[in-house]
């Protein structure tokens, strides 16, 4: 189903990726985790990044991760930053939304606001069910408290759904099955992908009901994963070197509670941080790890690498060079444990200029970020520290883990 959008011109094609770029002429894939309202840091980064980077050609998202990689997927790179920014304007549009900052103390106009999306819903985005069978609780027949019909007419008209389709840009979203609880990915090198594999993918129960799919249900991706990392990393060219972008929502790392409401954010950010450091640590350990098994494999005599069991292993195990870059939403100190639905203009707009000006520090270390540069492996760079960016490079000879590092800025 293809949104209201004028046809494509051939002046929409993806542009070509710039000679003189910073980062690494590789495949490039955007990830985006899941995290409700905190998606508009995704949003800014994106921005940021389509000003400095044009060419992109995969993008990966959960949940409200996917709505981004949707708007952004559907729409031609000059139009998709107005998407991007009329989805988050139409989302906190609603009465409860819209007072000032100086109305009243932060955590009061955040807490009003995140108790207006409960009562009345978001515009553009989900409704509540006003059914008098809600009155029975837990023993209700209704599997949702809110109806997301919004988001499909909003989807449908923001998104080109034959521009996804047509593939010029690999598109990946996650999900859930209900009744397996195994978790699927849809991607438009497999299926043709239409405004319901969105909505599954941000069915996160019991907000929001499961979504029907050729005779499957399916929830929210979160739910097994927030992020879609591994997939990309699984699903990629081994022969075709790999940049990814990693655009996080929820932070492992944080400081010791001391309130109840922040145990309760503290809580949330540990759930669905999808443990972001440890997981892409044992990924990249692993692949690192294989690589090196591959070299040993090389060492062998003549004769034995011959053996056609030898070759296939060998060839399984090895993969052109990876590098994985990190941005982690950083955690304000007046935000709630209602911060993933909490879509006031203000924060909205505090989301959105936090992830331009990370993106915007984390290129201002160009001199270190033009060196993801090596022979093999998996790198990672968590620049969520931009003073002293995290670097894992892979140790060769090594079978344990990358061994980590901190170059100068």
């Amino acid at each position: 189903m293809a949104g209201a959008q004028a046809p494509r011109e051939p002046g929409d094609a993806e542009p070509a990726r710039p000679p003189a770029a910073g980062l690494p002429d590789a495949h490039r894939a955007l990830v985006l985790q899941g995290g409700g309202a905190l998606g508009a840091y995704q949003a800014g980064v994106y921005e940021a990044l389509l000003a400095r980077e044009p060419s992109l050609d995969w993008v990966a998202g959960v949940s409200i991760g996917a709505i981004n990689a949707a708007l952004i997927a559907g729409n031609p790179p000059e139009r998709r930053v107005a998407r991007l920014r009329e989805f988050w304007q139409l989302v906190s549009s609603g009465p409860g939304q819209q007072w000032p900052h100086w109305a009243g103390d932060r955590r009061w106009l955040n807490q009003w606001s995140a108790g207006s999306a409960i009562v009345a819903g978001i515009p553009g985005f989900f409704e509540p069910r006003r059914s008098p069978v809600l009155m029975l609780g837990p023993a209700a027949p209704v599997l949702s408290y809110y109806d997301t019909a919004p988001l499909q007419a909003t989807l449908e008209r923001l998104v080109d759904f034959d521009r996804i389709n047509d593939g010029a840009m690999r598109f990946s979203v996650g999900a859930v099955n209900v009744r397996t609880g195994n978790s699927v990915y849809f991607d438009n090198r497999r299926q043709k992908i239409g405004p319901e594999h969105i909505m599954a993918s941000g069915a996160l129960p019991p907000g929001f009901a499961p979504v029907h799919i050729d005779g499957e249900d399916y929830w929210d991706g979160g739910i097994v994963s927030n992020t879609p990392l591994q997939y990309v990393l699984d699903e990629h060219d081994r022969d075709e070197r790999l940049l990814v972008l990693q655009v996080d929502l929820f932070s492992a790392r944080g400081e010791m509670p001391r309130t109840l409401g922040e145990v309760l954010a503290r809580q949330k950010d540990i759930q669905y941080s999808s443990r972001t450091r440890m997981n892409t640590d044992v990924l990249a350990g692993n692949l690192n790890l294989q690589e090196q098994l591959a070299a040993l494999l090389k060492s062998l005599p003549a004769a034995q690498r011959r053996n056609p069991a030898v070759a296939h292993l060998c060839a399984q195990l090895q993969h052109a060079p990876i590098d994985i870059v990190q941005l982690i939403y950083r955690h304000k100190p007046y935000e709630l444990d209602s911060k993933d639905y909490e879509f006031s203009r203000i924060t909205v707009e505090e989301h959105w200029e936090a992830g331009m000006r990370d993106l915007e520090r984390s290129f201002t270390h160009r001199e270190w970020l033009r060196r993801v540069s090596h022979g093999a492996g998996v790198t990672t760079w968590d620049l969520g520290e931009p003073e002293a960016p995290r670097v894992r490079h892979p140790r060769p000879g090594a079978g344990k883990s990358p061994g980590a590092q901190r170059p100068k800025a």
